[in-house]
């Protein structure tokens, strides 16, 4: 478990940042002061990812705001989930409060990874009425995403509880967002596959056809390309390919849209030989019978192209 240090913060004015340490300030009788998922950003990257967000935004210039509200209201509230789910993303939120007011008090009651379900206080909140407003979009925008994702992997892992399945991400994210797309994941409680093209070998049907599908040719060169250690996956999309890997001395073959009883096959051809995935429109309700198949690991691009936002909101609850 590693403590959570929120990142130096720059003061919301326009001249030099003055650079203060923070931390998530106790408010009532519970004080949670560490993140138990050890987060994708450095404290520097943190601090940037948001400002932009917020610049984006406009939250520094937030006209409705500045118009309606005085600046010396105070205000508490809390973000609470309307559904059942895994949060994902509370880093994130934290420093967008604490970029529009630098004294925002703080208690995390959910942490990323924790379950919750409808009701349950996320963070509560107490500070300045305008900083809450003006930040809460920017907020939010990073939990019910992150939290969609870690909430929409949980499902797929708690579909194949009890097998040997794990549940794997893919390279279908959103750019500029892998690390924390991939990160949610693993708050769901699923596995990173590689994080990008120089991580890990992957030779696909693409590959193969540009070399007239000589599978032994491909992994040879793989392996002789790549550093020591490196795993070499082949694509299979028929079992005299999987059985060609294998021969080829591949690590690891991906299963891809192959049916329940060529799933069943390949399987037993690897047993013991190389690691099998399953890939290929895998979803909630086909995910258990490919599970129970025998594969190693099922790959699932839904989780970061197509996982809805989780519902939460920021209540207001007095002055």
């Amino acid at each position: 478990m590693s403590a959570f240090h929120p990142p130096l913060r720059p003061t919301p004015s326009h001249g030099s940042p003055v650079m203060t340490p923070r931390t998530i300030t106790p408010l009532g009788m519970r004080a949670v002061d560490v993140q138990t998922l050890p987060f994708p950003l450095t404290d520097a990257e943190i601090t940037a990812q948001v400002r932009v967000a917020l610049q984006e935004d406009q939250a520094f210039n937030d006209v409705s705001t500045v118009a309606t509200v005085v600046s010396t209201s105070h205000v508490r509230s809390a973000i609470v989930a309307r559904g059942s789910g895994v949060i994902a993303g509370v880093p994130l939120a934290v420093e967008a409060f604490r970029q529009l007011d630098h004294a925002v008090t703080i208690r995390v009651d959910a942490y990323d990874g924790t379950r919750v379900k409808a009701g349950d206080v996320v963070m509560h909140l107490s500070g300045q009425a305008r900083g809450m407003l003006s930040a809460e979009r920017t907020a939010l925008n990073y939990l019910q995403h992150l939290s969609g994702i870690a909430t929409l992997t949980a499902r797929f892992v708690d579909a194949v509880a009890g097998t040997s399945a794990q549940i794997l991400d893919t390279r279908k994210t959103t750019p500029g967002w892998r690390a924390l797309e991939k990160y949610a994941v693993r708050a769901g409680g699923g596995t990173n596959h590689r994080m990008d093209l120089r991580s890990g070998v992957l030779i696909k049907d693409n590959h193969l056809a540009a070399i007239g599908g000589d599978i032994a040719m491909a992994v040879s060169r793989a392996r002789g390309l790549a550093v020591s250690g490196t795993a070499i996956e082949v694509e299979c999309d028929t079992l005299e390919q999987v059985d060609a890997a294998i021969a080829a001395g591949a690590d690891w073959v991906l299963l891809d849209n192959m049916s329940l009883e060529q799933l069943r096959e390949a399987v037993a051809r690897c047993r013991g030989r190389v690691i099998t995935e399953a890939s290929g429109g895998v979803t909630l309700d086909s995910v258990r019978r490919i599970a129970d198949t025998g594969v190693d690991r099922i790959s699932v691009g839904a989780l970061t192209h197509s996982a809805p936002a989780f519902d939460l909101g920021l209540d207001f609850d007095g002055l």
